[in-house]
C-alpha cells in the first residue's frame, strides 16, 4: 500500500515529537514550520500550554518578508534567540517536525546556537 507525501509526513512527525518528548526533562520546545514562502518558530511550553516566544519570516522588523532562503532563516533564529533571553530561556530542545534536517532548517538551528540558545 502506498503512502502519500502528507501521510510519510505526519508520520515522521509523530516519530520525532514523540522521542523528543521523552527526553524533555521540562525544558521547552523549539518547534519549526516551514512553507514553501515563509518560516517560522515558537518556543513552547508543553508542561503549561503556552507560547513563550516566537518569530517569524513574515515579520517586517527581520527585513526577510516574502522570502524563504537560508539567509531569511538565519535571521529568524537570530531572532527566536534573543528573544529566548529575554523570557529567561537558555536550554529548550529542538523539534523539527517531520521536516529533514537540513538547508533552512538546518541554518535557523545554527542561528539560534549561536544565539545562545542550548539544544
Amino acid at each position: 500500500m502506498a503512502n502519500s507525501k502528507r501521510d510519510l509526513f505526519l508520520k515522521r512527525r509523530l516519530r520525532v515529537r514523540n522521542k523528543l518528548r521523552r527526553n524533555a526533562n521540562g525544558r521547552p520546545r523549539l518547534s519549526i514550520h516551514r512553507s514553501n514562502k515563509n518560516i517560522s518558530v515558537q518556543l513552547i511550553d508543553d508542561e503549561r500550554g503556552v507560547t513563550i516566544a516566537a518569530a517569524s519570516s513574515l515579520e517586517k522588523d527581520l527585513g526577510v518578508v516574502g522570502k524563504n532562503n537560508i539567509e531569511a532563516a538565519a535571521k529568524v533564529g537570530k531572532a527566536i534567540a534573543e528573544r529566548a533571553k529575554k523570557a529567561k530561556v537558555t536550554e529548550c530542545y529542538f523539534d523539527r517536525g517531520g521536516f529533514l534536517y537540513h538547508g533552512k532548517v538546518k541554518a535557523l538551528a545554527d542561528a539560534a546556537r549561536e544565539g545562545g540558545l542550548k539544544f
